[in-house]
């Protein structure tokens, strides 16, 4: 049986795939990237916002459509939280929860008398990242939140903490790094609340995947501030570990902050940046910001704003506030209009791209060990350019020979001029 895996959303939720599609080679089955060629299609969904849910409501649609003889699998936030809409969309077979999500596999095959064939339940020799186009491995490492920011639908939806073993996680990463991989992406719904029902932390799970591991490159998902202790900040020291950290700010206005129950204060979170730039010159933060939350005066958000421009970010992953039901966030009084969180969604965009840019100019002339995806765009009959990462997460782009193959390898780039998206760079041969 073929089977194809679509995602919506975070990085866990890609981390999630990535574990089933492992389950399903395990069971004889094959990964498939074309969703028409599949038996069966398994959707992770999402309902971070209303435009989230929307989305996920339409790609149910559009894969019954495009492939209506295949069974069709949904889970993910939007599935949890709306069992009985997504049970009652057209083609949808089963519908699996957050909760049962460690399960998916073995419940698909059992609940949808989807036989698998026993002697080719093998240790799969093509690694089904590479079948769908990836060379890098997100690796979910705990699921919930203990926390209950005002206005986050996510913590409802994925339920209590629970972290993996370290042992777990180990050996994970140690069959990825066997099968290809040269770099994982350590992710969860709280990553830096890893280890509170195992009497660890995160900055021991990393210390024991540096000891324990030889994988080349260790990148971590999306951290609360607040969480990073002085041993954290140590583990920088090791190569290995990125120099890239995605710090959720999602407000520059303390008062804000307070109404969204964030516990790190805009003068912490600075304290924070200002740490890791001095320890590793050009360290790379990037943040998430919400436009408009419930109540957001006027001066509160040219308070925010002239944070963000004061502190500088590689990226910003903005938000305009929507409002879900099932948070605190939805009965506060104040809700801003449309309008006007167009305006200021615009604004911080703008602002935004300045930062990136400055930032790429800021690396400009400095060599970097890139690790370099297997896409590329032809220049002219015989050259292509080739795209990957540095260790602090910008994307470059080289011009190669059109018969050069560096996918999946590390290999240094000097960075010599700052696009819109991407620097461009000349390899180190």
């Amino acid at each position: 049986m073929l089977v194809h895996l679509q995602t919506l959303g975070c990085r866990l939720n890609e981390a999630e795939l990535e574990t089933w599609a492992q389950d399903f080679k395990r069971a004889g089955h094959g990964i498939t990237a074309q969703p028409e060629a599949a038996q069966l299609i398994v959707l992770n969904s999402c309902a971070v916002t209303q435009d989230a849910a929307r989305k996920s409501r339409q790609l149910i649609r559009r894969i019954h459509r495009d492939n209506p003889q295949a069974k069709l699998v949904v889970s993910g936030c939007y599935a949890t939280l709306n069992q009985q809409q997504a049970e009652a969309e057209m083609g949808v077979d089963l519908v699996i929860g957050n909760q049962d999500k460690d399960k998916l596999v073995d419940l698909a095959l059992s609940e949808l008398n989807l036989t698998s064939m026993p002697a080719q339940a093998t240790e799969p020799g093509e690694f089904s990242l590479f079948t769908r186009g990836r060379q890098r491995a997100f690796v979910k490492v705990q699921d919930g939140c203990r926390y209950r920011c005002t206005f986050c639908i996510v913590t409802v939806a994925r339920g209590e903490e629970k972290s993996r073993p370290i042992a777990a996680i180990i050996e994970e990463i140690n069959t990825l790094h066997q099968q290809g991989i040269a770099e994982v992406v350590l992710t969860g719904v709280h990553l830096g609340g890893y280890g509170s029902d195992q009497g660890c932390n995160l900055a021991d799970l990393i210390q024991a995947i540096l000891a324990q591991t030889d994988i080349p490159r260790i990148r971590l998902g999306s951290l609360e501030p607040w969480e990073l202790t002085d041993s954290f900040f140590e583990l920088f020291e090791n190569p290995r570990l990125m120099p890239h950290l995605h710090l959720p700010l999602q407000s520059g206005s303390d008062s804000v902050l307070r109404r969204m129950a964030r516990r790190c204060k805009t003068q912490e979170f600075t304290e924070i940046i200002h740490r890791l730039r001095r320890q590793i010159p050009h360290f790379n933060v990037t943040t998430d910001i919400i436009v408009g939350f419930p109540g957001e005066t006027e001066q509160e958000w040219q308070e925010s704003f002239d944070y963000i421009a004061a502190t500088g970010f590689g990226h910003i992953h903005s938000f305009t506030y929507s409002r879900r039901e099932g948070t605190k966030a939805s009965s506060l009084p104040g809700q801003v209009n449309n309008s006007l969180k167009k305006q200021r969604s615009a604004a911080l965009h703008r602002l935004a791209e300045e930062m990136k840019l400055k930032f790429y100019q800021d690396n400009l002339g400095r060599e970097f060990s890139v690790l370099w995806e297997g896409y590329s765009e032809p220049c002219g009959e015989d050259r292509q350019r080739v795209f990957g990462y540095t260790p602090n997460y910008l994307k470059v782009g080289c011009i190669v020979s059109r018969n050069r193959s560096v996918e999946n390898q590390l290999i240094t780039a000097r960075l010599t001029e700052a696009g819109q998206n991407w620097i461009a760079g000349e390899l180190a041969e």
